[in-house]
């Protein structure tokens, strides 16, 4: 890319953040002061805010690592389980109603090694310590072995999938097909009290804006800028004496952190986590979110993720039928005219109008 070029799609990347990073402050400002905001929409704001910080984590591996994961779902779902197991500790302290969950699983009560989740800082501590875990573990066998690819995408995706069949299974322990669900509470409030809905979309859309900036710094210095020499020619960069092993297993742990914290707030907006969470469909959307957004630009996956699942959320409550010929619409729209996301609309012109000649009369003087 020639250096004027280069600067001025920088210059429109910087713009488009400073856009998106304008949009969540004014989401969390009206959150936060608009009155008249019903209860639902405030919490479709709150799934919004973390199906966006779920587009980030995976655009850290796709877009600037070139490693596409269609397993992301996995450490999604992490956090919401542990959220889960939380919340049914907490719910149970405070009301000492036993929850369905105990009923359906032949339980007595809640498994003993359930208690320390019950404090939300371990809790947390929890599932950042597992996803980090599991994606470490993952990621030095598969990185380690040169796995990269289509082969890394459909190992990713059996891994998700194998999940899912694992956790349909009540011998698991965790809730099987009917998940966990019946909260009550959370750090000791009524989910009906009032403030309560706001509060989580608060959380969702903070996490949201911290992780955008943190990130965005993190991929402007050096990190970032040696992620992207190893999408482009690895094997270069590795002839120039960088170890590219430890800088795809850092940013692959990092995504899958980031990815299990969406889930961790994220169910107490919805109420349940059951293994449908793990089922390819949902890792297929999210890189579907990222690849229409704009992959490489994090403020892509954001409007990615926000404009999908916006328009998803209006014709599931009007024409569900109709979602899935919308998705596979908008997948080839940008695949056809935008392969860049729609990111690219401020630079596409379409050919008719940048022919040379093509808005000038036919018998003008050439």
């Amino acid at each position: 890319m020639a250096p004027k070029k280069a600067y001025l799609a920088r210059a429109l990347d910087d713009r488009v953040f400073s856009g998106v990073a304008a949009a969540t402050l004014l989401a969390f400002a009206a959150v936060a002061l608009w009155p008249g905001l019903s209860g639902y929409r405030v919490n479709i704001v709150g799934q919004l805010a973390c199906f966006a910080l779920l587009a980030v984590a995976l655009d850290l591996i796709w877009g600037y690592a070139g490693i596409l994961s269609l397993g992301h779902g996995l450490f999604f779902a992490i956090g919401g389980y542990v959220a889960g197991m939380h919340l049914l500790e907490q719910s149970v302290a405070t009301t000492g109603i036993t929850p369905d969950i105990v009923q359906f699983m032949g339980w007595t009560a809640l498994p003993n090694w359930w208690g320390p989740l019950g404090s939300f800082s371990i809790a947390l501590l929890a599932a950042v310590a597992v996803s980090f875990a599991a994606s470490f573990a993952f990621g030095w066998v598969s990185f380690r072995s040169r796995v990269g690819g289509v082969y890394f995408a459909i190992i990713t995706q059996a891994l998700v999938y194998v999940a899912m069949l694992l956790m349909f299974r009540n011998d698991t322990g965790f809730g099987g097909n009917n998940g966990m669900t019946g909260f009550q509470t959370i750090f000791g409030v009524p989910f009906q009290t009032p403030g309560v809905a706001e509060g989580l979309a608060l959380a969702s859309l903070g996490a949201l804006g911290l992780t955008l900036v943190g990130c965005r710094l993190l991929m402007i210095g050096r990190f970032g800028r040696l992620l992207v020499a190893t999408r482009d020619d690895e094997t270069r960069l590795r002839s120039l004496g960088y170890e590219t092993l430890r800088l795809k297993l850092a940013v692959w742990c990092l995504s899958a952190v980031i990815a299990a914290i969406a889930g961790l707030l994220y169910v107490p907006q919805v109420g349940i986590i059951n293994p449908r969470v793990l089922s390819p469909e949902l890792s297929l959307e999210i890189a579907v979110w990222c690849a229409i957004g704009g992959r490489g630009r994090l403020a892509g996956a954001v409007i990615g993720a926000v404009v999908v699942n916006a328009i998803k959320f209006s014709l599931s409550a009007t024409l569900p039928e109709l979602w899935p010929f919308v998705l596979s619409a908008l997948v080839i729209l940008v695949a056809l005219i935008f392969p860049n996301g729609l990111l690219d609309i401020g630079r596409w012109r379409p050919a008719m109008l940048t022919r040379p000649g093509a808005l000038q009369p036919k018998d003008a003087p050439s």
